[in-house]
């Protein structure tokens, strides 16, 4: 299963969902799509797709998938890479009026020279990035969350 998620922006990513149609139709992907669209209206015959879904069904279908499809939301994207999932992400630009700025272009782009994702900047690319993604080996995230939290603790023991 491919779990699509768009995020809560407030914008419409409509785009990043006519390109997996397309990749659809063209036979890229063969799994079931699942979308959570957030504020993205959109009809598909070949996409399950929900506006939000409860935080429960959430972890459920990101548990499922076996291709995570996003947006360039870092707390998506770390959702996905977390719990092992090959991720694709693709950045919302603003010159679509899909977000305010660019700044999801540094994000996936940072992501993906990291080895975590796979990097889309440009819809365009998602053919190429789903052709990729079938022998794509994502570098294990490994979190420094517990280190700044003893530098911390480290810190305040001093003090």
């Amino acid at each position: 299963m491919v779990f699509v998620t768009l995020g809560t922006n407030d914008e419409s990513f409509e785009r990043l969902l006519k390109a997996i149609d397309k990749a659809i139709d063209k036979g890229l992907i063969k799994d079931k799509v699942v979308v959570q669209a957030g504020c993205t209206k959109y009809e598909s015959k070949n996409m399950e797709i929900m506006d939000l879904v409860p935080r429960e069904k959430f972890d459920e279908l990101i548990k499922k998938c076996d291709l995570l499809i996003t947006h360039g939301g870092v707390g998506s994207i770390l959702t996905g890479v977390n719990n092992d999932k090959k991720v694709i992400a693709v950045a919302r630009l603003a010159k679509y009026k899909e977000h305010g700025n660019d700044h999801q272009l540094q994000i996936v782009e940072n992501f993906g020279k990291l080895g975590y994702i796979i990097p889309v900047t440009n819809v365009d690319d998602l053919d190429n990035a789903l052709k990729q993604v079938k022998t794509f080996k994502p570098k294990k995230f490994v979190s420094n969350t517990n280190n700044f939290i003893k530098i911390i603790e480290d810190y305040i023991d001093s003090i």
